[in-house]
C-alpha cells in the first residue's frame, strides 16, 4: 500500500514538472502558462523575462515590474531575474470553486521604452478532492402502493473538482428493488433519483438499507458514500406533481424588492389530507438563495426580496418542493431557472496602469505617456465603452486590445508655450442612459537647450562722458533665455575686436555672470570717438546655445582742452611784432589770430575778443573769425608802437581760455613789409590734423605762385638784356645792372606776402610784358600797381 501511494507521489510529482515547463508561445499577445494546482510556496512556474526576449540584466533598470488583479498574490515575479514563481500554495478549488478553468491574469511592465505584456497561468486541477454527500445518511419513506418507475430524488453528491476529476459514476449497492436514474440537467447539474424497480410490500419488509457510492474520473479514482434509510409507508401511494419540473424565467437585475418571479403550482391525485401541499426551498437550497427569494408555502409565489445583480452572479438555479399531508407525506420537486437581464448600473473604471509624469520636450509623436485599461462590469452593448480625451491637447488614445489603451504625444511639445498637460479621460458606454467617468492625469513636459538667450536689443549705442573713473560701470547687457535650470544659466563674453590695434581688454571688463560692463581706462574723446563692441550671451545647456549683441560705443566730448594759438606764434613768452603801415585806413586787416581746440561741437567753437589794449580805439577783433582790423584811420599823433592782449575761449561749460599778447610798429611809407618772424605753430600736440593740413595746404600753395612769378620775372629780364633800345627806358628789372648784373638798390622790388590776407596777388597775363612801379599814393596803399610795358613810362606816370 504504501509503496503504491509513493508511487503514485513521484507521478504526479512528474506531471507537475513537465506542467510547469509548459509554456506557449504568445496568442493575441497573451503568454500562457499552465501548471497543477497543489503547487508549494516559491515553485518555478516560468521565466517571463527569457520568454518576452528582455535582457535580464537591464530588467531592475527598467523598471521590471508584475501586476495581477489577484488580491492573495498567488504569483509573483523575481525582479532580477524575470522568474515567476508561486507565492503561496495554490488551491485551485480555493481559486475558482467550480469553474470550468481557473486562470490567473497578470500583466508584465517595463519602462525606457515603455511596455506592457499580457500574460495568464492557468490552474490546472488534480483529483485531490474525494466526493461527498452533503448527508452521510439519506432517510426516504415510501408508501408500499408507490407505483412502479417512482422516482425518488436523492443529493447529488459534490466534488470540488473538475472536469474528469468530478464526480462521473453513482452506484447502489445491489438489491432487487431500487435502481439509480442520473441525468444531467440543463444548467448541467447531475440529478441523481432512486428508481423503484419492483413494487414494494409494506408486509414482507417495512425497511431497506442501501448504500450509495459516487464514484469521480481520476487517476486513480475517489469515491464517496451516503447510506440510504428507507422506510415502506402504508397508503398515501401519490406525490405532489408540479405542472411543469423546469420553471425558466428572467428577471431584471435591481428588481425592487416584492417583484413576482415566478409562481409554481402542484397537484396531487390523493384527496383529503393527502393532496393538500405546501410549498418549501428543497434543504439543498443555498443560504443565498433563500436571503435573495422567498416562497410562499400556500401560494407557491416566488418574490424578490434581497438585490439582484447582475454582477455578481447572472443567473440562479435552485429546486422547490411540494409536499402533502398524507401520512406518509410524499413530495414532489421543480426545477426553478432564473436568468438575470442586465441593466446598465455600473459606469466604466479607468485604471491608470502607468503613467510617465515627465515628457521631454522633443519627444517624437508617438511616444507612449501612460497606460490605461477601462472596464465596465456591465455585459452586452451596457458594457460597450467609448474612451476619449481632449482634441485641443498634442496627444491622443491609441486601443492596444479591448479596453486597454496607449496616451501617445500626436504633436510636437514645447515646454516654453505649455509647461504641463492635465488631460482629462473620458470614458462612457453605450448603455441607455449612458454612464459615464472621468478621470485627469498631469504631464508635464521637461526641457531641452533648443533656445539661444535673446538679446533685447541685438544693437544698441552706449553713450560714455571722456575722462570716466577708472572701474566705472558703462552699461549693463541682459539677454534672455526662456529654457529651465541650466539651459536658462547665460553667461557673458566679448568676441574678440581690437580698438585701436589694442585688444579689447585693456579697455573694458566684463562680468561674466551679469553683463555689466566696465571701463579699464579713462577714455579721451581727441583720441577714440567710437567704437563697436561685440558681446556674446552663451547659455549652459548640452550643446550650449549662443547669441550676440553689437553695441556701439559713443566717447562723448568734455570741455577738457582749452584753445590752442597756432599764430602768431609766441617767442620766449612775447608774441611777434606786426607792422602796420600808417596809411592804414579803417578796416584795414592787419593780421589774423588762428587757434584750435582739441574738443569737438560746442566745446571746440571758439570766439575771441580784445582784453587789453595801448589804445583801444585803434584795433577790433573779430569775434568769430580771429581777424584784427583797424577800427579807424592811423593819425600821427598815434603812438607807433601799441600792443593788444587777445583772449581766445571756448564754448564749453565751464568755457576755458588762452590768450596772446601781439605787438605792432606803425611806420611810415611803407607800401608793404613782411612780418619778421612769422613762424606758424606746427608743433602737433596743439595743432589739430585739419589746421596742420590746411596750413601746408595754404603754404605749399602760395611758395609755388612764388616761384612761377620769379620765374617770369626772370625770363623778361633775359628778354630785355638782349635788347639795345631797352637799356635806355625803364624796365620791369629795376634791380639788374646792365654792365655787371649787380643789384641795385635804387630799383629793389619790395614785395609783400602776407597768408593771413595783408596783401592780395594779381595774376599777370602772359601775352603781356609789366613794370612794377610804387605810385606816388603808395605810402597810403596797401596795394602793388601793375602797368603794361610798353610803352615806356616815366617816373611820374608811376
Amino acid at each position: 500500500m504504501a509503496d503504491s501511494w509513493i508511487t503514485n507521489a513521484l507521478k504526479f510529482r512528474l506531471l507537475d514538472i513537465i506542467f510547469f515547463l509548459l509554456v506557449s508561445d504568445l496568442v493575441f499577445g497573451i503568454i500562457h502558462y499552465s501548471i497543477r494546482e497543489e503547487m508549494e510556496r516559491g515553485a518555478f512556474v516560468a521565466n517571463v523575462a527569457e520568454d518576452l526576449g528582455l535582457n535580464i540584466w537591464r530588467l531592475s533598470a527598467r523598471n521590471f515590474r508584475l501586476a495581477t488583479a489577484d488580491k492573495r498574490q498567488c504569483l509573483e515575479v523575481n525582479l532580477e531575474t524575470g522568474i515567476l514563481f508561486a507565492n503561496e500554495r495554490i488551491d485551485r478549488e480555493q481559486l475558482c470553486e467550480q469553474m470550468p478553468a481557473c486562470v490567473l491574469s497578470f500583466e508584465i511592465f517595463v519602462e525606457e521604452p515603455l511596455e506592457m505584456y499580457r500574460g495568464e497561468v492557468e490552474i490546472l486541477d488534480i483529483n485531490d478532492n474525494s466526493p461527498s454527500f452533503p448527508e452521510s445518511v439519506i432517510l426516504l419513506q415510501m408508501a408500499e402502493t408507490m407505483a412502479l418507475d417512482s422516482r425518488f430524488p436523492l443529493e447529488s453528491a459534490v466534488d470540488p473538482d473538475v472536469g474528469s476529476n468530478a464526480v462521473t459514476v453513482y452506484n447502489i449497492s445491489p438489491n432487487e428493488h431500487f435502481g439509480l436514474k442520473v441525468e444531467t440537467a440543463e444548467d448541467g447539474i447531475e440529478i441523481v433519483e432512486l428508481l423503484l424497480e419492483k413494487p414494494l410490500d409494506h408486509e414482507r419488509q417495512s425497511s431497506f438499507q442501501l448504500m450509495l457510492t459516487a464514484t469521480d474520473g481520476g487517476n486513480p479514482p475517489r469515491s464517496g458514500t451516503a447510506r440510504i434509510l428507507i422506510t415502506v409507508l402504508d397508503s398515501n401511494d401519490n406525490a405532489p406533481a408540479f405542472d411543469n419540473k423546469v420553471h425558466k424565467v428572467s428577471l431584471i437585475e435591481n428588481s425592487p424588492r416584492g417583484t413576482l418571479v415566478v409562481s409554481v403550482h402542484a397537484t396531487d391525485a390523493d384527496e383529503g389530507s393527502n393532496a393538500e401541499v405546501n410549498y418549501s426551498f428543497n434543504n439543498r437550497v443555498s443560504q443565498k438563495i433563500q436571503e435573495l427569494f422567498s416562497l410562499d408555502p400556500r401560494t407557491g409565489e416566488i418574490r424578490v426580496q434581497g438585490i439582484i445583480d447582475y454582477e455578481e452572479d447572472d443567473n440562479y438555479s435552485f429546486d422547490v418542493q411540494a409536499v402533502d399531508n398524507g401520512s406518509p407525506a410524499i413530495a414532489g420537486h421543480s426545477k426553478i431557472l432564473i436568468k438575470v437581464i442586465d441593466v446598465n448600473d455600473n459606469a466604466p473604471e479607468i485604471l491608470l496602469k502607468s503613467v510617465a509624469r515627465m515628457v521631454p520636450e522633443d519627444a517624437a509623436p508617438g511616444t507612449v505617456t501612460a497606460l490605461i485599461n477601462v472596464i465596465d462590469r456591465d455585459s452586452g452593448r451596457n458594457g460597450r465603452v467609448n474612451c476619449e480625451i481632449p482634441k485641443n491637447v498634442p496627444f491622443k488614445l491609441q486601443t492596444t486590445s479591448r479596453g486597454r489603451y496607449k496616451v501617445i504625444t500626436s504633436d510636437m511639445l514645447d515646454r516654453e508655450t505649455i509647461p504641463l498637460y492635465t488631460i482629462a479621460i473620458l470614458a462612457r458606454d453605450s448603455g441607455s442612459p449612458p454612464l459615464s467617468t472621468n478621470k485627469t492625469i498631469q504631464i508635464s513636459v521637461s526641457d531641452i537647450n533648443d533656445n539661444a538667450p535673446r538679446f533685447a536689443r541685438p544693437m544698441d549705442t552706449v553713450y560714455v562722458l571722456e575722462n570716466n573713473a577708472l572701474g566705472a560701470s558703462i552699461f549693463t547687457v541682459t539677454a534672455f533665455d526662456p529654457d529651465l535650470d541650466q539651459n536658462s544659466y547665460v553667461t557673458y563674453s566679448f568676441i574678440d575686436n581690437l580698438i585701436q590695434d589694442l585688444p579689447l581688454s585693456n579697455y573694458l571688463n566684463l562680468n561674466s555672470m551679469n553683463g555689466t560692463i566696465y571701463a579699464l581706462r579713462s577714455f579721451d574723446n581727441e583720441r577714440v570717438k567710437n567704437f563697436q563692441v561685440q558681446v556674446q550671451a552663451r547659455d549652459a545647456g548640452v550643446p550650449p546655445l549662443s547669441s550676440s549683441a553689437t553695441l556701439d560705443v559713443i566717447i562723448l566730448d568734455q570741455n577738457d582742452n582749452a584753445p590752442v594759438i597756432v599764430s602768431p606764434s609766441a617767442q620766449s613768452g612775447s608774441a611777434q611784432v606786426e607792422v602796420v603801415p600808417q596809411s592804414a585806413g579803417q578796416g584795414y586787416l592787419v593780421t589774423k589770430i588762428i587757434a584750435t581746440d582739441a574738443d569737438s561741437g560746442l566745446n571746440a567753437r571758439l570766439l575771441y575778443q580784445v582784453l587789453e589794449a595801448t589804445d583801444p580805439s585803434l584795433f577790433i577783433v573779430g569775434h568769430n573769425s580771429g581777424k584784427i582790423r583797424t577800427a579807424r584811420g592811423i593819425l600821427e599823433q598815434d603812438s607807433t608802437s601799441q600792443s593788444l592782449v587777445i583772449l581766445v575761449k571756448d564754448n564749453g561749460q565751464p568755457s576755458l581760455s588762452s590768450t596772446v599778447t601781439i605787438h605792432f610798429s606803425i611806420l611810415g611809407n611803407v607800401t608793404e613789409i613782411f612780418s619778421e618772424n612769422r613762424n606758424l605753430v606746427t608743433n602737433p600736440e596743439y595743432v589739430s590734423d585739419i589746421n596742420l593740413y590746411l596750413i601746408v595746404i595754404l603754404g605749399s600753395t602760395s611758395f609755388i605762385f612764388l616761384i612761377i612769378i620769379i620765374l617770369l620775372i626772370g625770363i623778361k629780364c633775359k628778354q630785355d638784356k638782349h635788347s639795345p633800345e631797352d637799356y635806355n627806358s625803364p624796365s620791369c628789372c629795376y634791380g639788374l645792372d646792365d654792365a655787371n648784373n649787380t643789384f641795385n638798390p635804387r630799383h629793389t622790388l619790395k614785395e609783400t606776402l602776407n597768408y593771413t590776407g595783408a596783401g592780395e596777388i594779381v595774376h599777370i597775363p602772359e601775352t603781356h610784358h609789366y613794370s612794377v612801379c610804387l605810385s606816388p599814393e603808395s605810402a597810403k596803399s596797401d596795394f602793388l600797381f601793375l602797368k603794361p610795358y610798353p610803352p615806356p613810362m616815366s617816373q611820374d606816370e608811376c
